[in-house]
């Protein structure tokens, strides 16, 4: 009777300790609840300011407003923010829906700029009736005309006023565009020597390795791909501009300095010291045979660094050996100057 009692007491004890262990958790779900509630009320009041964006992105209760919400209900900030991201195409397709969100002018001088670097009509007072998406328009046409016939594409943006009659002009029109089509560049530079002499100075190559700033040299200035008389004009050009813009680095290294020939008795006999322009025309040499032996898929016996190093010194023996070695080392690792 004793024990009978006893386990009728335990199990009361049993279901009230459930019971309020159930009680207080459903207290804390209940309180967790109330402090989330209360911290997006706060988030919504902290989004909200002149316009409620929250509200804006949220409501969306019929399915006409599931797609893309409208760009005329955000802030103009915010609007144009996302149509810079368009290209001029994405750009003429949001304006049939946006129309003055998508024409603004803003978003299309951006665009020019972005492709085309630089025009002389840029700093110029803009004629009656000008606008940048006509601009666009004429760019995007002058340079496909200028990649089917480079004389003609120059005429049109000269005839369209875009570009002055100058070699400078043109050579500034090159080097930051990037639309042309580099073979018919190459044609173009080749015949137009004076816009090439202008284009190889606007290079600035003030303390960049030989290779890398041979690297930049041919992108934007193609190498032809047979040797020739235009390759040798271009590494001419190139070596006169890399050590007038490297004076002290080449002092650094050793060479003699531009003008100043030098001579000295080594144990082989007498040995004529490269003046600076010939030394860096000999090395763009080698740098682009070594690259073209690395690089070759028919080439079976790659050249050795030891190799490299003995044959470049044989043309240019006042050209320390480290430095040789670097140059090597740095078409190892990252490919082809002139690709």
């Amino acid at each position: 009777m004793g024990q009978g009692l006893w386990r009728v007491a335990r199990n009361q004890q049993l279901q009230q300790e459930v019971y309020s262990e159930q009680g207080y958790l459903s207290r804390e779900q209940s309180r967790r609840m109330a402090a989330s509630n209360i911290s997006n009320s706060s988030h919504r009041k902290q989004v909200q300011g002149g316009i409620d964006i929250y509200h804006l992105l949220k409501a969306r209760k019929s399915k006409e407003q599931e797609g893309f919400i409208n760009l005329e209900m955000l802030p103009p900030e915010l609007s144009f923010t996302i149509l810079s991201y368009l290209n001029a195409t994405d750009l003429c397709l949001a304006s049939c829906v946006w129309q003055d969100l998508a024409n603004d002018e803003l978003l299309w001088q951006g665009l020019c700029k972005s492709t085309w670097g630089h025009c002389s009509i840029y700093n110029k007072n803009p004629p009656l009736g000008f606008s940048f998406r006509k601009l666009y328009m004429q760019l995007d046409e002058g340079s496909l005309t200028f990649n089917a016939n480079p004389d003609e594409g120059v005429n049109y943006f000269m005839s369209k006023g875009i570009l002055d009659d100058s070699s400078k002009e043109i050579a500034k029109f090159i080097f930051c565009t990037r639309t042309l089509n580099w073979k018919k560049l190459r044609i173009y530079l080749d015949e137009r020597r004076d816009v090439l002499d202008d284009l190889v100075t606007l290079h600035n190559f003030r303390n960049q390795f030989l290779p890398n700033a041979l690297r930049e040299f041919f992108r934007h200035i193609h190498a032809p791909e047979e040797r020739g008389e235009y390759l040798e004009t271009l590494i001419t050009k190139f070596s006169h501009r890399f050590c007038a813009c490297n004076p002290d680095l080449m002092r650094e290294l050793g060479l003699s300095p531009a003008g100043k020939g030098q001579a000295d008795w080594d144990e082989g006999g007498f040995v004529f010291f490269l003046f600076l322009p010939d030394a860096v025309y000999v090395l763009c040499y080698s740098l682009i045979l070594l690259s073209i032996d690395l690089t070759s898929p028919h080439v079976k016996n790659k050249m050795s660094k030891r190799e490299f190093i003995r044959n470049t010194r044989r043309a240019a023996q006042n050209i320390s050996e480290d430095f040789v070695g670097h140059l090597y080392d740095n078409i190892y690792l990252i490919g082809h100057v002139a690709a």
